[in-house]
């Protein structure tokens, strides 16, 4: 199983970046991708996902109606387009997946996620 992330860059406040994550090694169709993010000394934050055949997505609430996740399943490849980007947004995004997401309290979980992570790419927002 290998992700490779890629699209992150130092950007300004209000920037627009795309993320892409190409996967590989799983049946990719199969499986909810996700994208987290992690700030130095930071436990990794679950930031969106989708699931397999796309539909209903979710996004945590920081980032509701500025992010959209997609996927390109014969493509096997999973996007997060960022906009206006926000200081605290900054971090090393990652992407996973597991056969599908569910909530427990206040926060989702995988369901048999993928043991392997990427380099991932880093965002950094600053003027």
């Amino acid at each position: 199983v290998e992700f490779v992330e890629s699209g992150g860059n130092l950007v300004q406040p209000g920037g627009s970046p795309r993320l892409s994550c190409a996967a590989s090694g799983f049946t990719f169709r199969n499986y909810a991708m996700s994208w987290y993010r992690q700030t130095y000394g930071a436990g990794r934050e679950l930031v969106a996902f989708i699931p397999s055949a796309g539909g209903n997505t979710y996004y945590t609430e920081s980032v509701k109606g500025r992010f959209s996740i997609s996927r390109d399943n014969p493509k096997n490849t999973v996007h997060l387009q960022m906009n206006s980007l926000k200081p605290e947004d900054t971090a090393v995004y990652s992407c996973n997946a597991a056969l599908y997401y569910y909530k427990l309290g206040d926060s989702f979980y995988g369901r048999h996620s993928l043991d392997a992570w990427g380099q991932g790419t880093l965002v950094t927002v600053s003027s």
